[in-house]
């Protein structure tokens, strides 16, 4: 439909067509906006990683390159204990997570509202809570533990509670854009319990939620250096690393050691990302 406009009295008709064609510019604008702040933001994080690489490539003359630093990272003793012990620490911590959080998030948005204020403070306050200061309150916990000769992996306990303000905000926008209560009620009306309420109803439906709170998990556990150190586990793979700089002379190991840490993070989140899509599209 045209619209009609007056201009001196005199009715004028706008093509109806110029509206959907402001519309499509505007999207235009917006997408390049994205495209260009996109590019911006890769530069920024992709610049200091491409030039790890490159220094760790460097050969021992000027103008030379070798990828010698790069064959001595398997030869350092206890790295790859290190990358099998923190990735067994980020799995059992995400699991630890979404056991805790995703159960009682829907519980209490169905059932106990009223609590949920009460809830999303405790989860979120991690956050104003130093590393530095978890570590005074957790060392007598881990200094008993370490009589029972357990290992790094007891680490989960205090990366869960790190993990909890991330993994709670992805949880939350997943179920508050989903109708927990109508599907709820649907799925009561028809027989189920509540575990299979939760479990098989609400669950599948807040899947790239609970994807967002694993990947979030993940790297929090692939990158935390602080307690670790300061609880004297060494056999992590931040600590690790920091170990490689401390004791090897040649730079390039470091680099190197550094560059291979952080691309495997990045492929790890990004196979994890691309399972979502997959399962979103299939959806």
């Amino acid at each position: 439909m045209a619209a009609i406009t007056s201009v001196g009295g005199t009715s004028l008709e706008a093509p109806a067509h110029r509206q959907p064609g402001m519309q499509a510019g505007r999207r235009r604008r917006l997408n390049a906006f994205r495209y260009v702040v996109f590019t911006l933001f890769g530069l920024f994080i992709i610049a200091p990683l491409l030039a790890m690489i490159r220094f760790s490539l460097e050969g021992s003359k000027l103008g030379t390159w070798s990828a010698k630093a790069w064959q001595q990272i398997a030869s350092y003793p206890g790295l790859l204990g290190a990358v099998e012990i923190t990735l067994e620490l980020a799995l059992i911590t995400s699991a630890v997570v979404l056991v805790l959080l995703v159960p009682t998030m829907i519980w209490i948005r169905l059932r106990v509202q009223w609590i949920s204020r009460t809830f999303e403070f405790l989860c979120l306050l991690p956050l104003t809570i130093p590393a530095i200061a978890l570590v005074v309150g957790l060392a007598t916990v881990y200094n008993r533990i370490r009589h029972y000769n357990l290992s790094a992996i007891q680490l989960f306990w205090a990366y869960v509670i790190l993990a909890l303000p991330y993994a709670y905000r992805a949880l939350s926008s997943g179920l508050n854009a989903i109708d927990v209560e109508t599907l709820s009620e649907a799925a009561r009306s028809l027989g189920a319990n509540w575990f299979t309420v939760i479990v098989r109803v609400i669950a599948p439906n807040m899947w790239q939620a609970i994807l967002n709170s694993l990947l979030l998990s993940s790297a929090l556990v692939l990158g935390e250096f602080t307690i670790a150190y300061l609880l004297l586990y060494t056999n992590t793979l931040q600590v690790t690393l920091y170990s490689i700089s401390r004791n090897t002379p040649n730079a390039g190991v470091i680099f190197s050691a550094s560059s291979a840490a952080l691309i495997f993070t990045f492929l790890l989140l990004l196979i994890l990302s691309y399972v979502g899509r997959l399962r979103r599209g299939r959806g």
